[in-house]
């Protein structure tokens, strides 16, 4: 039997050596990662612990500066500070580095070092931590966002629970930001949290925005929402507003842009118009969708309510909501990450340059507008030098109402799209307007709307209808 030779011998040795070193190692490796994540553990049981105990002692308290009067939302007694037993936010733990840095593993791949240092060190207020406003704060916090300021003066309800972002059957009948606080504190051992149950207003509101490098605006008031948005464009304070989520379900025509882009909203509309007045017309990002609400009404007041005086007496504070929009609970969860995102984005300095519309087909809302222009004074004989409608309506007309399809079954997708007029005797209006391909509208205006028969009828009605309830919504 012939023996290896020697340099074999050797080199099979170091191999083993080799593995046996690399085996210690990765075991140690492993023991270690163990150990801390025992520890992690057992801090955090403590954490929650002790966090369980003051609330339950302190479940009334509020943080607010030092020496401030305290207003309870509905009552009038006034507590000083002083008097209230106020909790004191602990220092940033002592933590290990290491773990946060595993925790974030994905986040420092995405953004790298330098991105996550900022998004690390940079504070947000969220203003409003209902629906949209817990979500925003969740996903800020769990993204690396080391200090967070949640103002909110509203309680959980049991009517709360289909779209907040944290509330439990627990919570209801506690404050909100007392909610979004226990949980961000369950995730994140670093965060800095301070909760304010405090109601947003102008005259009084300005230390809730101090040192602060984004504002997230969840405020359903259309008031307080104009008034915070007012306040941060005049002081150059980074503001993103969430406009409507109520009354819609369709999470595709979600998108985010400056507040004097946005279309269909009838929120969008309100403040934009109110901003406009106050001589802000730009410069303010927003999350809001294109969908036309549909025929979801305001929930029903009792008779008994109506009885009592004016609606607008009935709420707690001065031009808050007592009928409110039914709300399906995955929209504003969507509403409060896309805020999340763009913040996120914007702090670790890879902004998102220009969002990309969802209708953003400008160009073909033109040239059917143009069109149609064009036909009208033909077969008027006259010149047409301003239309009755513009490109936002088109947009409506042509993605809304018709989805894109001609009116004429089986409502093909037009390969050359035009608008025509149905009643060719009747007015150039929105409700007059139909969809069709070029052939059909050519075999339209020769013939007539009775060419089509009843079918296409009843569809033109159903339109009408349609383009009715949307102008109810927006105002026009």
């Amino acid at each position: 039997m012939s023996r290896r030779p020697p340099v074999v011998e050797l080199a099979i040795a170091a191999l083993a050596a080799s593995s046996a070193t690399a085996i210690a190692i990765f075991s140690y490796q492993a023991f270690s990662r163990r150990q801390r994540r025992i520890k992690l553990s057992e801090e955090v049981n403590e954490s929650l612990a002790h966090e369980l105990d003051v609330e339950s002692s302190q479940k009334s308290h509020r943080v607010r500066r030092p020496s401030e009067a305290l207003r309870f939302p509905g009552k009038d007694t006034v507590q000083t500070a002083a008097d209230s037993q106020l909790p004191i936010l602990d220092e940033e733990s002592n933590y290990d580095e290491t773990l946060i840095r595993e925790q974030l593993t994905r986040n420092y791949a995405f953004f790298g070092d330098e991105g996550m240092k900022k998004i690390r060190g940079s504070k947000v207020a969220v203003i409003g931590c209902g629906g949209v406003g817990s979500w925003a704060a969740v996903m800020l916090v769990r993204s690396g966002i080391s200090s967070i300021r949640l103002v909110d003066f509203d309680y959980v309800t049991l009517s709360s629970l289909n779209r907040h972002a944290t509330a439990t059957l627990a919570d209801v009948g506690t404050p909100k930001v007392k909610c979004v606080e226990k949980a961000l504190k369950s995730f994140s051992k670093w965060i800095k949290v301070e909760s304010c149950i405090e109601l947003w207003r102008a005259e009084d509101g300005g230390w809730l925005l101090d040192d602060v490098d984004w504002v997230v605006d969840a405020i359903d008031n259309i008031g307080t929402k104009v008034d915070l948005l007012k306040y941060c464009h005049e002081k150059g304070i980074k503001v993103f507003a969430s406009m409507g989520a109520g009354a819609k379900c369709d999470p595709t025509r979600i998108q985010i842009s400056d507040i004097s882009h946005t279309v269909y909203d009838p929120l969008a509309r309100a403040v934009r118009r109110r901003l406009r007045a106050k001589g802000i017309s730009s410069g303010i990002p927003v999350v809001y969708s294109t969908e036309v609400p549909g025929d979801v009404k305001l929930l029903p007041l009792p008779e008994e309510e109506f009885a009592k005086g004016s609606v607008n007496e009935l709420g707690v504070f001065d031009d808050f909501r007592v009928r409110i929009l039914p709300v399906l609970g995955p929209l504003p969860s969507i509403f409060g990450l896309n805020i999340a995102t763009y913040i996120l984005c914007e702090l670790a300095g890879k902004p998102i340059p220009n969002p990309l519309p969802i209708k953003g087909r400008r160009k073909l809302y033109e040239k059917l507008l143009r069109d149609l222009q064009v036909r009208e004074a033909k077969l008027t004989g006259t010149q047409i030098n301003r239309m009755p409608i513009d490109e936002d309506d088109v947009s409506f007309l042509f993605e809304d109402v018709h989805r894109g399809r001609s009116v004429i079954p089986p409502h093909a997708i037009p390969q050359r799209p035009t608008l025509v007029k149905w009643d060719q005797a009747g007015d150039l209006t929105l409700e007059n307007i139909v969809v069709m391909e070029i052939p059909e509208s050519e075999r339209h205006v020769k013939e007539g709307a009775q060419v089509w028969g009843e079918e296409v009828k009843a569809i033109v009605k159903s339109h009408r209808k349609e383009i009715k309830e949307w102008r109810t919504w927006v105002g026009v």
